[in-house]
């Protein structure tokens, strides 16, 4: 299974560049099964500041991450695929 996290918006105060929110989503894919997850991480003002036009993708990852049960969402999307592969229940007729 191949995770991948991509940071999607941000929200920031036009005063000084300060991202305030993150918007995120996971997506795990198993060969054709795929499975994901959309969510939002809140950030206040640290000790120490970086230009919003400094940022990358990768550190604000980092910092979605650090703030996230990364664990829990990936064995859950693991889980979401797993059902995929193997139904428990099906809809239709006999006929």
């Amino acid at each position: 299974m191949t995770t991948t996290w991509t940071i999607e918006q941000l929200d920031r105060q036009t005063a000084d560049g300060l991202v305030t929110t993150a918007h995120y989503t996971v997506n795990a894919v198993d060969e054709e099964h795929t499975a994901g997850f959309y969510g939002t991480v809140g950030f206040e003002r640290g000790e120490s500041f970086i230009a919003y036009e400094s940022l990358t993708k990768a550190q604000v990852i980092e910092w979605v991450k650090d703030k996230l049960d990364v664990e829990s969402i990936e064995a859950s999307l693991a889980a979401q695929i797993e059902s995929l592969k193997n139904p428990v229940t099906a809809t239709g007729t006999p006929w």
